[in-house]
């Protein structure tokens, strides 16, 4: 195994946390340190001997710190090959030393391009060359240059060093310059992706860059994908969304598949779209079960089993609030795959871990409806972009387009149907009470069959009911099915040629209808 011997160090860091623990960890092995600026200052204050880069080079900082690093002494005292005479005779020719450790953090550009009211020229003087490109040679030079770009890493190399007499093995610095290549690749993804939503001379943002750049970080490996043929990874942003499945904490269970996942995404999304205490059941990306309450989370909990207690039988709970001990008991009593929660209180965890493998999913922090984002949808050849459909509507700005308008009990009604519609697969109908889904008809090529549906699928009585429809009603048709299983009242976009006759109809049944004016297609 070959071993790097490290005598000369440059350190330039943008987050400084624990920097002079490591550098002092490094001078036990008689380690040079070079530095430049706020770096070296640090490290001097708190008693650490310091050579300043632009000492080394006879250059000084220059051009308002945009000139610092990039000189032949630092980046050949980086690149020679200690192995290639020729290299060595240059070095020694123009007083290039060897540079064995670059230690080297980048300032997130997405943090500044990200705050209101950030010019182009803030967003261009954030721009960072020297760190990259010192980056990318030492991570070319692997064999013989040691490149740290993460304070996780420090007390790995600390410890490695204390192992091997001050040395870092190649197999370490091959690990940490993969890792090097993957950050220079996002930062300069996140350049890219900035600029490229400008129009010519930095004028108004686009909506979407001319071409994009992600970047997605192994979470786990997963055992198959939706099905047992096909191999299949999760992946997640470098910095998801805080209260997302991305970065959700599993507390027991199997490990999850690619369906659990995908299942676990969808009922969390649609849970966080209430402000009450809620519980969702989802199946196949579809809700089979939904509830809000003002009283306590297994009421909620019982009242989303109700909905369709057979088709929740291996199925996928949300819930927004607190899981505690009577949920628990309500939840154990069926065969679930994953239950997801803000928390279980210990009592919970107790009765859940009894089911030996039901996954239990913690959501850190708090659901952020509106945050910006991306979905993507990946096509042979190509990638779908768009927005996440994070639009909220107030139900009662709506469109009353019949002669009667809706009491304030469908007003309530509508109201959760809306939240929940967006959250089916359209084509989409749902039947709802006031806080409790009751009749679901999903992803059916026509809207009519998708209105039988949720009628043949309810087990609770649908009269009285509302109706939520996520696009327009082409034809009159699902009105009258609609009005034919007692439902009362609709909530629906509008926007069909037919629209008059739709109205004509519901006014017929003596029902409600309000326009929102927005779709909720869900693919």
């Amino acid at each position: 195994m070959n071993l790097v011997s490290i005598k000369r160090v440059l350190i330039s860091v943008t987050d400084k946390a624990g920097i002079v623990e490591f550098a002092k960890g490094l001078t036990q092995y008689g380690v040079e340190i070079l530095s430049t600026g706020g770096t070296a200052a640090q490290l001097r204050q708190n008693g650490l001997a310091v050579r300043d880069v632009s000492d080394y080079t006879g250059f000084p900082e220059m051009m308002d710190g945009r000139l610092k690093t990039l000189h032949p002494k630092i980046h050949g005292g980086l690149l020679a090959l200690r192995d290639q005479e020729s290299h060595q005779e240059a070095a020694r020719n123009h007083g290039i030393e060897m540079i064995d450790m670059v230690v080297i953090n980048l300032y997130r550009l997405e943090d500044t391009v990200s705050r209101k009211g950030c010019s182009l020229e803030e967003a261009i003087e954030n721009i960072d060359i020297g760190g990259p490109t010192m980056l990318r040679a030492a991570a070319k030079n692997y064999r013989f240059v040691s490149v740290v770009t993460d304070p996780a890493d420090y007390a790995r190399i600390l410890e490695e060093m204390k192992e091997q007499g001050g040395r870092i093995s190649e197999a370490t610095n091959f690990e940490l310059s993969v890792k090097t290549f993957q950050l220079t690749a996002r930062y300069d993804a996140a350049i890219s992706n900035y600029l490229g939503k400008l129009t010519p001379y930095g004028g108004t943002s686009k909506d979407f860059p001319d071409t994009l750049t992600v970047q997605f970080e192994k979470a786990q490996d997963l055992r198959y994908g939706e099905n047992p043929h096909q191999q299949a990874i999760f992946y997640r942003e470098h910095n998801p969304f805080p209260a997302s499945i991305a970065s959700a904490r599993q507390l027991h269970g199997k490990e999850l598949s690619y369906n659990n996942i995908m299942d676990s995404d969808a009922a969390w999304n649609m849970v966080s779209d209430f402000s009450l205490p809620a519980a969702v059941i989802m199946k196949h990306a579809n809700p089979c079960g939904a509830a809000t309450t003002s009283g306590n989370l297994s009421e909620a909990y019982q009242k989303a089993l109700a909905t369709d207690p057979i088709s929740a039988f291996g199925g996928i709970v949300a819930l927004n609030r607190l899981v505690d001990r009577k949920t628990a008991g309500e939840i154990v009593k069926t065969f679930l795959e994953v239950v997801i929660a803000p928390g279980f209180d210990e009592e919970a965890l107790d009765l859940l871990r009894a089911k030996q493998n039901l996954r239990m999913l913690e959501i850190p922090g708090e659901y952020q409806k509106n945050s910006l984002g991306y979905d993507f949808r990946r096509v042979v050849g190509g990638l779908l972009v768009q927005e996440r459909d994070k639009s909220s509507f107030d139900i009662r700005q709506a469109k009353i387009v019949t002669s009667r308008k809706p009491t304030e009990e469908e007003y309530q009604a509508l109201d959760f149907a809306w939240r929940a519609v967006k959250h089916v697969k359209s084509n989409a109908i749902i039947f709802t009470a006031k806080d409790q889904l009751v009749g679901v008809g999903a992803g059916q090529m026509s809207r009519v069959d998708s209105v039988k549906m949720a009628r043949m699928k309810a087990i609770l009585p649908t009269e009285g009911c509302v109706l939520a429809s996520d696009a327009f009603f082409p034809f009159r048709d699902g009105v009258d099915v609609a009005a034919e299983a007692g439902i009362t009242a609709i909530i629906q976009p509008g926007g069909s040629l037919r629209d008059d006759e739709t109205i004509r109809a519901a006014i017929e049944h003596g029902m409600a209808m309000i326009f929102t004016g927005i779709r909720h297609f869900k693919h």
